[in-house]
């Protein structure tokens, strides 16, 4: 299993980040996937989930309403749209089979002015 997110970054506040996470190593399409997310000092905060066809998504309160998740099972690629960001939001994303730990290296986002 292997699991490389990109795409994230700094941006300011009220900005966008979009987070792709390439798969390889397993059969994508039959795993449900998440974003999961760690702050500096805090321990891992579960963000989003999407079934493994794409038409079920979940969100955490914190994000509801300005994440976005997706996932294009051709491509082997999960995506997270991250609008209307907040200094909050600095973390490091994973991304992760739903209930496995992230094992992965993760993909920085720091929002600062």
């Amino acid at each position: 299993v292997q699991l490389v997110e990109s795409g994230g970054g700094l941006a300011q506040p009220g900005g966008s980040l979009r987070l792709s996470c390439a798969a390889s190593g397993f059969t994508f399409s039959n795993y449900d996937m998440s974003w999961v997310r760690q702050a500096p000092g805090k321990g891992l905060e579960w963000v989003s989930s999407i079934n493994s066809v794409g038409g079920l998504t979940y969100y955490a309160r914190s994000v509801k309403g300005r994440f976005t998740i997706s996932r294009d099972n051709a491509k082997n690629t999960l995506y997270l749209q991250m609008n209307s960001l907040k200094p909050e939001d600095t973390a490091l994303y994973y991304c992760t089979k739903v209930g496995d730990p992230p094992r992965s290296q993760g993909t920085q986002v720091t929002i600062s002015s």
